[in-house]
């Protein structure tokens, strides 16, 4: 009889639960087939979206406003910017001529400008590009009483309290008066700050010409002061040949320090989605997808509605559940911003990253029928709190490394700058990657006693009681395997049934007698051996012989097995010897039953 709790499909345990096989193997392949079908929708819908020439779009914008070096100084350019004067050698020169293309290269001209500017002959500059600086106001911190007498003027570092929100210089024109932020937009995370939307905006002119005299005028007239922290140039481009746009946000910030920190952002995106046949063919599925994400919606909602609280028992419910939430968060608002969209773009890229990636993972729950799977499954699963326990006592001592590596080496090297970087550094030592020559430079005595002791105690003994772990558990788990014991939930049984279930409907196999009946059939056995005074070590025995003889005659006497000669293993000689010797027994107890009733003729009366 069947069990009176069963794990259902969806891997939650259902009280008073009886169900026909049949039932379970055809609504498991459908939920299989389904799964798959959804699955194939959904990797045709990601890789539609991604275009490889994005990466060759950015390529080519980084190389222009980049690597481009300044005339008469090769030595500038955007990434080797470190002072004011190095900025606006860059504003003048290379962001000059990689904005304005109105000539081809023979000096001739290309086509009918339109007051636009086509960079590589191929990329469309949409509107103007658009400058920005935020700043701090004076006195946001304190000098010391003693340094007074030799600094009156005291600028923090950049937050939006410390901002500055009057208007300075010549206070005519925009680039002078400050600008509110826009609640909506997003805040730029740069490598000394966060900073907000607003702040003193110019536009830069579609003429050349006049947009270097606004270059002239701003750095004669002291635009960038001792309160600047950041400044940003934002444009964007449109190239109709691969349907891309590219938003462009190059960033120079000013650290309290000093000097000047650049950094960049490239953005190549497909905002306009349906101009040939394979974008409708993405459309279709898209709609596809909005119809799987309602029917799993409903059915993971009548799962929580019949099992409630049980219902989150299961670690594939949550992954189910984390696959609907990052499905229903890729709604993006439009922004008539470029940057805004692209940002918007990203992120909607990067949940359909997660999306697919959960996607392949919940295969997982559908390949238990694979010995190696279900294995690994029950390796983990029993292991676990000797991992938790391992991961304790490893963070323990990664983390004292991390700090020690800090406050050690955190002035003079950059892997170590932070206590995050140095957190990661230390990941990248235990892989292979790692500065030595920086860190025993920084301190000749405790640079080699830190990483020596670091690559003993972490690689050489914590790595390796890890693998011990994961190495043990997973003997143990073959052991069992090796033994009989196996899942209760098998997908490859069910469909091998079912597959054996359709050639014998179409008369190409005889049919099996049912597994169940089997047992039936052998459960009766057992009871009428009992009834008949059999005790339970003979029944065992019997029970034993019989699994032996079944299996050694379909090994060694069915009709498929041809008459050449074929070596026999070790295991197969153990095997046949056990068995020979189970013979043995069998006989030598026959043998005394004979006997034994011999005697007892022999005693009666003639």
């Amino acid at each position: 009889m069947a069990e009176a709790s069963r794990w259902h499909r969806g891997g939650t345990p259902k009280p008073n639960l009886h169900y026909s096989k049949e039932v379970e193997i055809r609504t498991t392949l459908q939920e299989l087939a389904l799964y798959f079908i959804f699955l194939i929708n959904l990797c045709i819908l990601t890789f539609g979206m991604v275009n490889p020439h994005m990466y060759y779009l950015n390529k080519v914008m980084s190389s222009l406003f980049l690597d481009t070096s300044a005339p008469g100084d090769e030595r500038t350019n955007f990434k080797s910017i470190r002072s004011i004067t190095d900025f606006w050698k860059f504003m003048e020169g290379p962001l000059l001529e990689g904005l304005y293309w109105d000539a081809w290269y023979t000096n001739k001209t290309l086509y009918d400008l339109k007051n636009s500017s086509r960079i590589y002959y191929e990329n469309i500059l949409l509107g103007v590009p658009r400058v920005r600086q935020l700043k701090v106001r004076n006195n946001t911190c304190k000098v010391y009483s003693s340094l007074q007498s030799l600094m009156d003027e005291c600028y923090d570092r950049y937050t939006s309290k410390n901002e500055d929100l009057a208007d300075f210089g010549l206070q005519v024109e925009t680039e002078w008066k400050y600008t509110p932020p826009d609640s909506t937009s997003p805040w730029h995370w740069g490598f000394v700050g966060v900073y907000r939307n607003g702040g003193f905006i110019f536009t830069l002119s579609k003429s050349k010409s006049e947009t270097k005299n606004k270059f002239i005028d701003l750095q004669l007239n002291s635009w960038i002061t001792r309160g600047t922290r950041v400044i940003f140039i934002d444009f964007s481009l449109y190239n109709a040949n691969v349907n891309l746009f590219c938003i462009i946000r190059l960033v120079a910030e000013f650290p309290a320090t000093g000097g000047i920190i650049t950094s960049w952002q490239f953005y190549s995106v497909k905002l306009l989605r349906y101009v040939s046949y394979y974008d409708y063919i993405i459309a279709s599925c898209e709609i596809t997808f909005c119809i799987f994400l309602i029917v799993f919606t409903t059915q993971e909602g009548q799962k929580i509605r019949e099992f409630k609280s049980a219902y989150f028992k299961s670690v594939w419910n949550w992954l189910e559940l984390l696959l609907l939430v990052v499905n229903l968060l890729k709604n993006t608002d439009q922004y008539s911003d470029f940057y805004f969209l692209a940002y918007w773009h990203t992120y909607y890229n990067n949940i359909i990253a997660v999306t697919i990636f959960f996607a392949w993972i919940k295969i997982f729950k559908f390949i238990s029928f694979n010995k190696t799977m279900s294995q690994l499954s029950s390796t983990l699963s029993r292991c676990i709190k000797d991992i938790v326990g391992f991961a304790i006592m490893f963070f323990i001592i990664f983390f004292a490394y991390a700090q020690l590596g800090f406050l050690v080496f955190g002035s003079q090297v950059d892997d170590f700058s932070t206590f995050q970087n140095a957190i990661f550094a230390q990941f990248r030592i235990v892989l292979g990657d790692f500065n030595f020559a920086g860190i025993q430079q920084a301190n000749r005595i405790l640079g080699p006693i830190y990483f020596i002791t670091f690559i003993f105690f972490v690689f050489f003994v914590l790595l390796n009681m890890f693998l011990a772990i994961i190495n043990d558990t997973y003997s143990e788990v073959k052991a069992d395997y090796s033994i009989g014991r196996r899942p209760d939930f098998e997908l490859g049984k069910m469909i091998k049934k079912s597959y054996n279930n359709a050639l014998e409907k179409l008369r190409l196999k005889k049919p099996e007698e049912d597994e169940d009946k089997k047992n039936e059939k052998s459960g009766d056995l057992v009871e009428r051996a009992r009834r008949e005074g059999f005790d339970e070590n003979e029944i065992q025995s019997a029970k034993q012989m019989k699994k032996w003889k079944e299996r050694l005659e379909k090994k060694y006497y069915s009709a498929e097995i041809q008459d050449d000669y074929q070596p026999v293993t070790q295991q197969e000689f153990r095997e046949l010897f056990l068995y020979a010797v189970e013979l043995e027994k069998e006989l030598h107890y026959v043998s005394l039953k004979l006997n034994r009733v011999m005697r007892k003729i022999s005693t009666l009366p003639a």
